[in-house]
């Protein structure tokens, strides 16, 4: 991946996998501009990287994000080029061609919870903490709403955002913002063990099959069909697909070209 002069975030890669940290631990990570944007770099550059097939997305210390940064959502956004905005963050989730875990350590409030609704997986430690409550402050979480609806059924969400009450790790996978939950010690091993374990897929298989989950997400039933069947066609017919095939029916494991 590229090196890049970050102020807010930090980078790391390993093997397959890099690691995109919320650096302002003393604050709970709020989400200034300049991290918004940062953060629009690094996954702009972990999509580019061939080498790179799993992102994992968490925060230092004991929070993922507390949320908007009040001042910091007017500051100025450091020293890389404008990208976006959040809402262009928001969208770009939609158009990643790599899976995206979101490891949370602790808090998680505000727009952070707009995040975690996009990515691919979102784990959190017993410990952890999440909610919205921006309307206690005479406020409303208004971009977040749109994600948000799409993994929190509407009577869940209603009480979440009207309230603004803090809920539980718990009481978040029960009602699907979460993909699981596991104890504090925990967190770390799970983590490594679920991106290993998406490492070891057919990158192409996976760029493929998640361009066309976020393209049929825009489309009727009617015209999402006939363009799964093409793309079908299209993984088919790959350099991946042929050597996984080969592998299965050779009983060995396949070695993937990411073509």
């Amino acid at each position: 991946m590229e090196e890049r002069d970050y102020q807010s975030l930090l980078v790391q890669q390993e093997g397959h996998i890099v690691t995109l940290t919320f650096n302002k631990p003393e604050k709970k990570n709020p989400l200034s501009q300049e991290m918004v944007n940062e953060l629009l770099w690094a996954l702009d550059d972990a999509e580019a990287a061939d080498e790179v097939r799993v992102i994992v997305l968490t925060g230092a210390g004991n929070a993922f994000s507390a949320g908007a940064d009040l001042k910091g959502m007017t500051a100025d956004r450091g020293k890389l080029e404008k990208k976006g905005d959040f809402d262009d963050l928001l969208l770009r989730f939609d158009t990643l061609k790599k899976p995206i875990v979101a490891r949370i350590p602790g808090y998680v409030m505000g727009g952070a919870m707009g995040i975690i609704a996009c990515c691919h997986f979102a784990i959190a430690c017993e410990s952890a903490i999440l909610g919205t409550p921006e309307i206690k402050r005479g406020l409303f979480p208004m971009m977040i709403m749109a994600v948000l609806q799409r993994v929190v059924h509407s009577r869940e969400l209603m009480k979440l955002i009207l309230l603004g009450e803090k809920i539980t790790a718990t009481k978040a996978k029960e009602i699907g913002l979460l993909t699981e939950v596991v104890p504090d010690d925990q967190l770390d091993g799970r983590i490594a063990e679920l991106a290993g374990q998406l490492a070891k897929q057919s990158p192409n298989a996976m760029r493929m099959g998640l361009n066309a989950f976020n393209e049929q997400r825009k489309m009727s039933v009617e015209e999402a069909l006939p363009y799964l069947r093409e793309q079908l066609y299209a993984v088919l017919s790959s350099e991946d697909a042929k050597e996984g095939l080969s592998a299965f029916f050779e009983k060995r494991e396949p070695q993937w070209k990411g073509r």
